[in-house]
């Protein structure tokens, strides 16, 4: 609590000079905060530009040590894997999700065997990359079943485990599943394998660059509004959470990132566990239109990811990643 008055008291005293506002500084942001998506492409030496996403790219196996390298020379601890998966691969159950040689196992394999565990690895575990609705589950009369998806996700999980994946992020939200991957998981001795549940995804109009980079967006029947979150509750979103956490995950994820500060405030100061947010493509893209037509100054990317950290969040998932030293600087 504030106590004194006027004039004893002035607070712009400690924000005269430059090394008083570092000195009193609240929140500060390093490469260790960061989590780097990468997008992939089958073929070879391609190196894809995505029209929604300017600066964003979509990379071949044999040329994402170009986005590795600069990772870990920049000091950021994670990259997430993304695959565009070709249509011809595509079918209503998802199937691609469980081939050894998909975009992500292939991945996977490759950054373990440059790189050992020099960066960890987050592998997304939902299925709309792979089917041919864009949904992240599997569809009977029209409706988004529940455990039978679960029962493809546990596979999905045990397959990208087996190939190296460090972190399972389950972003489908379907209820139940992280309990019954960890399960799975630890019966398969992968103990140590790190699960990171999209425990507050809400149905967001902020996915749109997203899905084109994936290639999920033309192929989208309906909406994705009974499975994830309603954007207009904030109590559902802390039960939610605390489901995860009991059935075992490790850390947990707000997305979309800066529309929901106020939920990743909630969930840190409730449970205390590692919060990530996602600065999802949509805020990417709207930053990045902004700055081109000068609307706003680049420094204003500085500002929203200082605001995930002010609100609580442990790290950020943001396309900006690969830039964040010369955002700090």
């Amino acid at each position: 609590m504030i106590t004194g008055k006027y004039p004893n008291l002035r607070l712009r005293r400690n924000r005269k000079e430059s090394w008083t506002r570092r000195l009193v500084q609240e929140n500060t942001l390093s490469p260790n905060d960061f989590i780097l998506p990468i997008f992939l492409i089958d073929g070879s030496n391609k190196k894809e530009s995505i029209s929604t996403m300017p600066g964003v790219f979509r990379y071949t196996i044999n040329r994402i040590s170009q986005i590795v390298d600069k990772a870990i020379k920049k000091g950021i601890p994670m990259v997430a894997l993304f695959p565009k998966t070709k249509n011809t691969l595509k079918n209503n159950l998802g199937t691609e999700s469980l081939n050894e040689n998909n975009l992500v196992c292939r991945a996977i394999v490759e950054i373990k065997k440059r790189y050992k565990n020099q960066i960890g690895i987050m592998c997304d575990v939902a299925l709309d990359p792979y089917t041919s609705h864009g949904h992240d589950g599997l569809i009977k009369s029209n409706q988004i079943i529940n455990d039978e998806t679960i029962e493809v996700l546990i596979n999905q999980s045990l397959l990208q485990a087996e190939m190296g994946c460090d972190v399972i992020a389950p972003s489908d939200m379907m209820d139940g599943r992280i309990g019954k991957i960890r399960k799975a998981l630890d019966n398969s001795n992968f103990k140590n394998t790190q699960i990171l549940s999209y425990a507050a995804k809400y149905a967001s109009s902020f996915y749109g660059p997203f899905r084109d980079a994936v290639g999920s967006k033309s192929s989208l029947k309906g909406d994705k509004k009974t499975y994830q979150m309603d954007f207009r509750n904030s109590d559902e979103a802390i039960r939610e959470v605390a489901l995860d956490i009991k059935e075992g995950a490790d850390m947990v994820m707000v997305k979309p990132g800066m529309p929901y500060l106020d939920i990743i405030k909630s969930i840190k100061e409730k449970f205390r566990i590692p919060v990530l947010a996602y600065q999802v493509s949509g805020e990417y893209s709207l930053l990045e239109a902004a700055i081109n037509k000068k609307l706003i100054q680049r420094n204003a990317v500085y500002e929203s990811l200082v605001s995930f950290k002010r609100a609580g969040a442990n790290a950020i998932v943001s396309y900006y990643a690969d830039r964040i030293d010369k955002i700090l600087e």
